[in-house]
């Protein structure tokens, strides 16, 4: 992973959820619903749904919505029973893809991703066929555009936090964590005053594999097909694509 920049893959993400904001709050929701069933509505007990707001947050979803989604969780209001479910499979070439879907109808989820795959030169495999490829990992982004710290400073700051390591670049400074440590940097390197772009829990591929011209059209298909799909929430793979 070290020396591969994610931020690119982040950027198209972001983009793509911009044009479909109102998708993106879609999932949003859901993901407030499944964080506060779970573990309860109480964000200060509940660390999963501290994160599942924070990200809603940062998206700018309205405070109703956040405050609708994790009732509807806890019973006072009615809402779909949402089930979590991870389809794997490989894409063009046999690049390993993941996806994590929040659904209230698992054969229609089935059934979509199915779809997309065979439709986009790929194929759903068992489970576990490439999650032993994948990482999860906090990631944080600090442009550095926001702050006047050298990256020596950084680099000490970083640490001081708990962080693992540190990739600079010329737009961002990338930090990674362990999932546990996540919380405590994030808080950290707010409280120190930085501006976060971009801090979350994700899944990094341990190796990445690179395409051909062609596999590579194919493999952006299959993924913007994925995003268009109704209970798709995250899409991770270990393809290298070229923005």
């Amino acid at each position: 992973m070290a020396g591969h920049s994610k931020w690119k893959n982040i950027q198209r993400r972001k983009n793509a959820q911009d044009a479909k904001k109102g998708k993106i709050f879609m999932r949003l929701a859901k993901e407030l619903y499944v964080a506060a069933k779970d573990g309860g509505g109480d964000p200060e007990m509940n660390p999963s749904l501290r994160l599942a707001i924070d990200k809603a947050k940062a998206s700018n979803m309205p405070n109703d919505n956040i405050e609708r989604a994790i009732k509807k969780a806890t019973g006072d209001l009615d809402g779909a029973n949402y089930e979590e479910v991870v389809y794997e499979g490989y894409g063009p070439a046999g690049a390993a893809v993941m996806v994590e879907l929040l659904t209230d109808n698992k054969n229609r989820a089935a059934s979509d991703v199915r779809h997309a795959f065979s439709k986009h030169g790929g194929n759903l495999g068992e489970n576990g066929c490439v999650a032993f490829m994948f990482d999860r990992r906090g990631y944080i982004v600090i442009e550095r555009n926001t702050t006047e710290t050298d990256e020596d400073t950084m680099m000490l700051t970083v640490a001081e936090a708990g962080a693992e390591e540190m990739e600079p670049s010329e737009e961002v400074f990338e930090i990674y964590t362990s999932p546990e440590q996540f919380q405590d940097v994030k808080k950290y390197l707010m409280d120190e005053g930085y501006q976060l772009e971009t801090a979350e829990v994700t899944m990094f591929p341990q190796t990445y594999v690179s395409l051909s011209e062609d596999d590579e059209n194919k493999m952006s298909r299959l993924i913007d097909r994925l995003e268009d799909l109704e209970d798709v929430q995250e899409i991770y793979h270990n393809a290298e694509l070229n923005e």
